[in-house]
């Protein structure tokens, strides 16, 4: 009664009370149906300069590293260059104990000198054999002359045999002489043979020493070079970047010069040896300039120029990666060999283009995939733009009225990873481009996911 009786009274205020808490539950709908829907964020198609990359890790590496091994094997007896020593060629680094080699070398002048003698043995009695070859030839001539007189002598007694004037007896007497002159000349010639035999024999024993002379000096001039080696030194001017010996330390040459010290020729001349993936060596090419910085200075930006792209490729994982060489001046010796040098290649410069953020190149909206088709069909877009890219074209996304959106096809160019140049589409500077999809009502939080956050995601299936 009370009610009805304040209702009487105040019947003017009571219906402005019960309008008023109508609209305030009817903006309170709206404010919620509105909080429900997608917000989008977004970013302009701008202009200007966009200059593409191709970014890659590599290993600071001198121009030219030497290492120095030891050809024979020994115990280290003193070492006179350490790790950052600068030296010249020639200078020692190291020497090894010379006592066995030193041996070797006494040994083997030795057996030259042997060998050298009996060549000048051989010699001698090379030439008392030719004397005695030509004595035989004189006996021989002398022997040949008394068988001639002989044989005369004898005509000369048959024919005196004949008339009676000698007897038969003196006859046969005369007959032997001469067979005896006659063998006495074969045992000479025989003998002249042989003596010429015996010279050739000589000759032969000879070249046989002369030969082993030309051994022995090659055993020697091994056993002095052995010697020599046990003395290591510098091959090229430069800095020590390794030693791998001590005093006393034995070193073992058997299969393969060990390496005992590494010498970087040139550190005011180095390299960059940068791990580029097969997808960018394409891109990259010889001569360009070359950027890069190192944990040590990170607030340095250094400078080279790529002089080579190694044709060794190097798999891991399936990754395949080439070897890009990049020089590059340090006339302070700054940077030091070993060093992670965090390269930039610029593969492309465009100026004064129209660009379009990278966001929006990946956004796609929060639909079925069945409404992506129909929205791709009915604004034309070429399936080239949605799934293969070929030819550089992709899809953006522009905000209609009513929280719509319009897809458009857009074939884009290089990239510095926050902008893509714009070849072609129905785009322009100034055009505002949908880059995510913010939901204040989103399922997901009912997951346990990030509630209200931005979502640049694929399509919903």
């Amino acid at each position: 009664m009370a009610i009805q009786e304040f209702y009487r009274q105040h019947k003017r205020l009571a219906t402005l009370l019960v309008i008023a808490l109508g609209a305030l539950f009817t903006v309170g709908m709206v404010m919620r149906a509105r909080s429900s829907e997608a917000k989008y964020l977004t970013a302009k198609v701008q202009r200007g300069d966009i200059t593409a990359v191709v970014q890659a890790t590599g290993t600071i590496n001198p121009l030219t590293t030497v290492p120095v091994g030891s050809y024979v094997s020994g115990t280290v007896e003193y070492v006179f260059a350490d790790f950052n020593s600068r030296v010249r060629a020639g200078q020692v680094l190291a020497q090894l104990d010379p006592a066995y080699y030193q041996a070797q070398v006494i040994e083997a002048r030795g057996n030259l000198a042997n060998a050298r003698a009996n060549v000048k043995n051989l010699e001698a009695s090379l030439v008392g054999q030719q004397a005695v070859i030509e004595t035989n030839r004189a006996n021989v001539d002398k022997l040949k002359a008394a068988a001639a007189y002989a044989r005369v002598n004898a005509r000369r007694v048959e024919n005196l045999a004949k008339e009676g004037v000698l007897s038969e007896d003196q006859k046969d007497l005369t007959v032997s002489g001469l067979q005896q002159a006659d063998a006495q000349v074969l045992a000479a010639q025989a003998q002249l043979n042989q003596s010429i035999s015996q010279l050739d024999q000589n000759k032969a024993q000879l070249e046989q020493a002369q030969a082993q002379v030309q051994t022995m000096t090659g055993a020697l001039q091994q056993a002095e070079t052995n010697l020599r080696y046990t003395t290591i030194l510098s091959p090229i001017d430069g800095t020590i970047v390794a030693r791998n010996v001590t005093v006393g330390q034995s070193v073992a040459a058997s299969l393969q010069a060990p390496v005992v010290f590494t010498i970087a020729q040139d550190l005011k001349r180095m390299q960059v040896y940068a791990a580029t993936d097969e997808s960018d060596t394409g891109n990259v090419k010889i001569g360009a300039d070359v950027t890069f910085q190192v944990d040590a200075f990170p607030t340095d930006t250094f400078h080279g120029r790529v002089s080579a792209i190694r044709l060794n490729a190097t798999t891991v994982q399936n990754v395949v990666t080439y070897s890009t060489v990049i020089d590059f001046e340090n006339p302070d010796e700054k940077l030091l060999p070993g060093e992670t040098a965090y390269v930039t290649i610029p593969t492309g410069h465009a100026v004064d283009t129209v660009k379009v953020p990278n966001a929006a190149l990946r956004f796609t909206p929060e639909m079925s995939q069945k409404s992506l088709q129909e929205l791709y069909k009915q604004y034309h877009i070429l399936p080239s733009a949605t799934a293969s890219h070929l030819g550089g074209w992709q899809v953006v996304w522009q905000e209609l009225a009513e929280k719509k959106l319009k897809p458009v096809a857009v074939k884009v160019g290089i990239t510095d990873y926050s902008f893509t140049q714009l070849l072609g589409g129905d785009l322009k500077e100034g055009d505002v481009l949908v880059t995510g999809e913010e939901l204040a009502h989103n399922p997901a939080q009912q997951q346990g996911q990030f509630p209200g956050g931005p979502r640049f995601g694929g399509p919903r299936r």
